[in-house]
């Protein structure tokens, strides 16, 4: 393992400690809300504090972008990309499907990737050209070659409403054209689970870059691909993301492509 990717599963795991003991009495957390439908936790704070200080312990030139703490530095060189738990509805709810998000970009480019699910154990983990991992384990997206025998991983639209026919549209050709469609939750897992095979692809609008990070360089060292809704590499800083195997990702992007408003198009580069 990558002397800095052994770093990074160092903080998920001291993070997925935080985050265990704190299931077990759920009821007990201070809950704050910070937009409609979109909660914080003290389990969250706690967790992303837990990750950046084993990291700019190791690292102290390094910068962070995290979902709880904001910005700090991202103008350096290595740029930390933290979602302390993905999938915070999921916890408040005792519903285990939620995880732990960290990627590292070096001069803009993903290079190391952590999905850590504290439920299971499950550690997802990927350096650039060196493969994507579960628990040590090399993985590969899917070989499947038909959407309609596919299962596709989706994310519904809960803060912002504005694309929501939009979304709607997609979905039901999505559920006519794929062998099913499913909504766990935690877009971190999801990503996860297109690079071990488990889904063909996956498709959302409007996610943030600590929700994709990680999980699309997983698919990328997995041997998939990610794009946004025209199959373009804008999809980091949009939040508009297709991913899959290639096959199925190809068919995707056709599924897609009628519904796409100007708003969902790749916006030129400036």
């Amino acid at each position: 393992m990558h002397p800095i990717l052994t770093n990074a599963v160092k903080a998920a795991r001291r993070a997925g400690s935080i985050i265990n003991r704190a299931s077990q009495d759920v009821g007990a957390l201070k809950i704050q809300t910070k937009t409609y439908n979109d909660f914080v936790t003290e389990v969250d704070q706690a967790a992303e504090r837990a990750i950046i200080e084993v990291l700019r312990d190791a690292y102290p030139d390094h910068g962070f972008l995290g979902e709880e703490s904001g910005h700090d530095r991202t103008d350096a060189e290595n740029v930390w990309i933290i979602d302390p738990l993905d999938g915070t509805t999921n916890f408040l709810h005792g519903f285990p499907q939620y995880s732990i998000s960290i990627a590292l970009m070096q001069k803009g480019v993903l290079t190391q990737a952590v999905v850590y699910d504290p439920n299971r154990n499950d550690l997802f983990t990927a350096t650039r050209g060196r493969g994507a991992f579960l628990n040590d384990k090399r993985i590969r997206v899917s070989n499947r070659s038909k959407l309609q025998d596919s299962m596709i991983g989706t994310g519904f639209p809960f803060r912002d409403f504005s694309h929501l026919d939009t979304y709607l549209a997609m979905f039901k050709d999505m559920v006519k054209k794929s062998s099913g469609i499913r909504r766990p939750g935690s877009a971190a897992l999801d990503l996860a689970y297109v690079a071990a095979g488990w889904f063909d692809g996956f498709w959302e609008i409007g996610l943030s870059k600590w929700d994709i990070a990680a999980g699309a360089l997983l698919i990328q060292e997995a041997g998939g691909i990610v794009g946004d809704f025209e199959g373009n590499e804008e999809w980091i800083n949009s939040g508009n993301i297709v991913a899959g195997n290639p096959k199925v990702f190809a068919q995707m992007l056709q599924t897609l492509a009628p519904h796409l408003t100007d708003t969902l198009k790749t916006k030129p580069a400036v």
